[in-house]
C-alpha cells in the first residue's frame, strides 16, 4: 500500500503540463531520496510563487513590484514594444538576448470560439500606452496559430491610425528542421519572409 502523501504528490505533479503519471512518480521518489532541506526549499519556492506576484502596471507582465525589471530599466529601448500573448513568451524572448526593447503582455489571444474577445485581453492597456509613451515601433510576436494571427490582425487594424511602424516576427522554418517535415503553411511563410543573405 502506497502512503497517502506519496499518492497525493504524484496526483498533483501529474496535473502539470508535460508531466505524465510516470514522470510524476519518478519526481516524487526522487524528492523522497533528497535531504529535507532540499525538499523544503522546493516547497517554499512553490508556496511563495503566488505571494507577492503582481501584474506590471505598464506592460502587464508578471512582477514582484509595481513595475517589472524590464519596464524599470533605463537601458531598454523605450520606443520599441514587443506584444506577446503570455508572460512565458517574455521569458523565452529574453533568453535569446536578441531584443532590447519593452514588452506588452496580452494574457491570451482573441478566440471567439472560447469566448475570448479583445475585452478579455490587456489590449486597452496597450492602447493607453500610446497616450503616455513615445512608441515608434510595435513588434507583434503573437503565436503562429489561428488565434495568434487573428490577434495580430486585430491589433494592426486598431493601430493603423497611429503614426508608428508595425512589424511582425518572421515565421518559417525552424533551425535544424528539414523541408520534408515542414507543413505547407510553414513553407509558404518561409518563402514570404525570406531575406537577403549577409
Amino acid at each position: 500500500m502506497i502512503p497517502e502523501q506519496i499518492k497525493r504528490l504524484i496526483q498533483e505533479l501529474s496535473k502539470l503540463p508535460g508531466i505524465g503519471p510516470k514522470s510524476a512518480e519518478r519526481l516524487t521518489f526522487y524528492l523522497l531520496k533528497r535531504e529535507g532541506a532540499h525538499v523544503q526549499a522546493l516547497a517554499d519556492a512553490i508556496g511563495g510563487l503566488k505571494r507577492g506576484i503582481v501584474i506590471c502596471e505598464r506592460c502587464c507582465n508578471m512582477s514582484s513590484q509595481r513595475l517589472c525589471q524590464i519596464c524599470d530599466s533605463v537601458s531598454r529601448e523605450q520606443g520599441m514594444v514587443c506584444v506577446v500573448e503570455d508572460p512565458m513568451d517574455v521569458f523565452v524572448l529574453e533568453n535569446t538576448g536578441a531584443y532590447k526593447g519593452l514588452y506588452h503582455v496580452l494574457h491570451g489571444a482573441i478566440s471567439p470560439l472560447d469566448g475570448v474577445g479583445p475585452e478579455q485581453l490587456k489590449i486597452q492597456q496597450l492602447m493607453d500606452r500610446f497616450d503616455s509613451e513615445s512608441i515608434e515601433e510595435l513588434i507583434l510576436a503573437t503565436n503562429p496559430t489561428v488565434t495568434g494571427e487573428a490577434t495580430a490582425v486585430y491589433l494592426t487594424r486598431q493601430l493603423r491610425q497611429k503614426n508608428i511602424r508595425i512589424t511582425h516576427l518572421a515565421q518559417g522554418l525552424p533551425m535544424g528542421g528539414e523541408l520534408e517535415f515542414a507543413g505547407e503553411d510553414t513553407l509558404k511563410r518561409a518563402f514570404m519572409g525570406r531575406r537577403e543573405m549577409e
